[in-house]
């Protein structure tokens, strides 16, 4: 049986002629004549004699038997054998001749197992067509192709096993791997205009405003995270509502897709989420207004992000199922910041969190989100931009990749990331996690004016995040985000219930008034130190143990008395009794930045 590739001609002034080798499949993308000159229009065919003649005995060479030609289905052609790289299931790359013009699709083997309706009807939405009294010998027809050729596949955008950077419609660094998704899913990573008219018309109105050079180095980043060894999370736009937060989102998504749909919303399930970071791995993830997310899940959404990898699920068959994973940066938005937000639902509000998604003024700015309007009004600033980024989209990120590869120097990146870091100072661990963050943003946006693709001057990218950055570490201060909240938390348990909770522990006569008692309060001059007992020193630092708070408060120095050895002093009580209690000093520990 001949190969379908044997029997695709090309175009030619008049249709050519085919001579299959009989009983066979043909493939022709063109008007063809077979050896009787009867003309075949371009599709699939199964090409064999008649049935039921006088000549069904004669011999098949001489010429003389009648033949059939049977129209299947327009082109379709199996070209080459696939491989998924993920779970390692295979299928075959058809090439699709449509209405619409040529498409590419890879089609599941596992499709075979039944009766490949879906697979038919998949086909069908991209404009292939079918004889409906066909339907079995097309599946047959695709089945029974063996094409010499073997691709890689995956489901997954960004850096490869093989080190290509793989797009849907599109490989940069290789031609043997392949973007393989369902025939329906929404494709991201559209491209409009050209890169030229982005550069004037968006990158050009950024410069001079550090929050829209910040959106642009967190999508550019993406494909150097795993390359430099900087773990993921984002960064969280604040900012009263039309501030200009939505903006910078749009242009970051602009960088590789198309603003409209690249962006997400925090309005899903952490499943759905996980789906879209996954569909955006090695890139950008928008988020925008986190007003939207559940408040009782939104901290847990945030550590899955910067973590990169899904919840595990099983199938049917009680079989596990492959995690999802992803790399990237999250350029998250809102009025209220992460921990402000979960608040609401009642949770306290988790150090960790707030460190994978770290607050970026947006809203009391010059020009509320902007710096630089670059002399038009901020109406008009922000309508000529948003303009701009719906005409022209997707071509900084894949040609900062390209950049990328042809300089194929890993030494040098990680020397280049490594002098970038050096200008973050940080003081402790947590902090050198964020600054790790800000500087692998400012590293893409410094490379991307180095490759010409951004028209800014040499430094401005770097200048920008180090400013952010500075904004981040004044607000928050120095030392452990832990320790700060603990205290941060005492400090406030002691604002709302120190009149309430405490008493004065010299008074001789018990206060009545005191219910679900805290503790007691003593007066030293002027100064008054509070007491608490154990239960109420958990309670006021939600969410850590008391081993972990005694540890942030020794830090502090905020434990004013003590018996030797011990880190709570004994009191005799009013009424009678003695407990030992714990004595903190709230102005050593707002000094120390509890209150911030």
């Amino acid at each position: 049986m001949a190969s379908p590739e044997h029997n695709i001609i090309n175009l030619r002034p008049e249709a050519p002629m085919v001579e299959p080798v009989r009983p066979c499949w043909g493939v022709y993308e063109h008007w063809v004549v077979n050896e009787k000159g009867r003309k075949l229009r371009p599709g699939v065919y199964w090409h064999s004699y008649k049935r039921g003649t006088d000549t069904d005995t004669a011999d098949e060479n001489s010429g003389d038997r009648p033949i059939t030609d049977e129209w299947v289905a327009s082109p379709v052609t199996v070209t080459a054998r696939t491989t998924n790289s993920d779970d390692g299931s295979e299928g075959r790359l058809l090439r699709l001749l449509t209405e619409g013009g040529m498409k590419e699709w890879i089609i599941p083997m596992e499709v075979f197992g039944g009766s490949g309706e879906d697979a038919r009807r998949s086909l069908f939405g991209m404009g292939v067509i079918i004889a409906m009294k066909k339907r079995g010998a097309f599946m047959e027809y695709l089945l029974e192709q063996r094409p010499a050729q073997v691709l890689a596949t995956t489901g997954r955008p960004g850096w490869h096993e093989s080190g290509a950077f793989v797009l849907p419609g599109r490989t940069l660094g290789s031609d043997k791997v392949r973007y393989q998704a369902g025939s329906r899913a929404l494709n991201l990573f559209r491209v409009r205009g050209d890169l030229a008219g982005w550069r004037v018309e968006v990158a050009a109105k950024c410069e001079g405003n550090p929050v829209l050079t910040l959106a642009i180095g967190c999508a550019l980043a993406g494909p150097l995270l795993s390359l430099v060894g900087v773990l993921g999370g984002g960064v969280h736009l604040v900012g009263d509502s039309s501030s200009g937060k939505s903006l910078a989102q749009l242009i970051g998504s602009s960088v590789w897709g198309d603003p409209g749909i690249f962006a997400a919303s925090w309005d899903m399930t952490k499943g759905g989420l996980e789906i879209e970071a996954s569909g955006r791995n090695d890139t950008l993830l928008p988020l925008d207004e986190i007003k939207r997310a559940d408040p009782k899940r939104v901290q847990e959404m945030a550590y899955s992000l910067a973590n990169g990898q899904g919840k595990g699920t099983m199938t049917r068959e009680r079989e596990g199922r492959a995690k999802l994973s992803w790399r990237l940066l999250t350029l998250s938005s809102g009025e209220r910041s992460l921990s402000e937000h979960a608040a609401i639902g009642g949770n306290a509000a988790h150090a960790g969190a707030e460190l994978r998604m770290v607050d970026v003024n947006a809203g009391t700015r010059t020009h509320r989100a902007f710096d630089e309007l670059h002399g038009l009004a901020g109406a008009d600033f922000h309508r000529l931009l948003t303009v701009a980024v719906d005409a022209h989209h997707g071509h900084l990120g894949p040609a900062f990749v390209e950049h990328l590869l042809a300089s194929d120097d890993r030494a040098g990146l990680l020397k280049d990331f490594a002098e970038v870091r050096a200008s973050f100072i940080a003081d402790n661990a947590q902090a050198g996690r964020v600054a790790d963050r800000f500087a692998v943003i400012a590293l893409a946006g410094e490379m991307a004016i180095a490759y010409g693709l951004l028209p800014w001057s040499e430094g401005n990218a770097l200048a920008d995040c180090r400013l952010l950055y500075g904004e981040w570490l004044s607000r928050v201060g120095s030392g452990n985000a832990e320790d700060r909240q603990i205290l941060a938390g005492i400090l406030d348990f002691i604002d709302r219930h120190g009149s309430s909770r405490f008493s004065d522990v010299n008074d001789h006569t018990p206060d009545a008034k005191v219910f679900n008692r805290a503790g007691y309060w003593e007066l030293i001059g002027t100064k008054r130190l509070y007491l608490f007992n154990k239960s109420a020193l958990v309670e006021a630092a939600s969410g850590y143990g008391l081993s972990r708070v005694i540890k942030a408060l020794e830090g502090a120095h905020v434990l004013a008395r003590r018996d030797s050895e011990r880190k709570t002093k004994n009191f005799r009580l009013p009424g009678g009794g003695q407990s030992r209690l714990y004595v903190i000093d709230p102005e050593v520990m707002d000094r120390e930045g509890g209150g911030l």
